[in-house]
């Protein structure tokens, strides 16, 4: 458990197809996705845990209750990134472009998005194609973006 401002927060495991994940929830949103990491409670019935479920099944649901982007950047990235579907991808040129960024500086906000998949900045990738960089790894970007292309 940790306190973040005057809400304490609870780590959950979900075991997903591709591997662990441990997401931190205070009961009215979630703060933090880590994927390929283990522990936590396991098997909490909450919205993201629903959302996780759901995502995995193939569905796409709009993303249960997130805490507040930490920038005004951050936070007009979270809405671009909502127009990018599951299966879609976006350069991170393009998505620069729509939130009035340089590529960089738009690659870097995205290493540090909290919430990876809940707000899916795996769907971002480099020119021509080539999958550019994701907080938690290559392969787990890879086999998320095969997954939607599946589903």
């Amino acid at each position: 458990m940790s306190d973040v401002g005057a809400r304490r927060v609870r780590w959950y495991g979900f075991r997903s197809p591709l591997g662990p994940i441990c997401y931190g929830w205070d009961g009215d949103c979630c703060h933090a996705v880590r994927l390929g990491a283990g522990g936590g409670e396991d098997l909490h019935d909450d919205a993201v845990s629903r959302w996780l479920a759901g995502y995995f099944a193939g569905g796409e649901a709009p993303p249960p209750p997130l805490a507040a982007p930490a920038t005004p950047f951050q936070a007009r990235l979270r809405r671009a990134l909502e127009h990018v579907g599951r299966g879609e991808t976006v350069t991170y040129g393009a998505l620069a472009r729509m939130v009035g960024s340089a590529p960089r500086a738009t690659g870097r906000a995205l290493g540090a998005n909290p919430l990876p998949l809940l707000v899916p900045c795996h769907r971002v990738v480099a020119a021509r194609g080539r999958p550019g960089g994701f907080s938690a790894g290559l392969e787990w970007k890879l086999r998320l973006l095969s997954l939607e292309r599946k589903g």
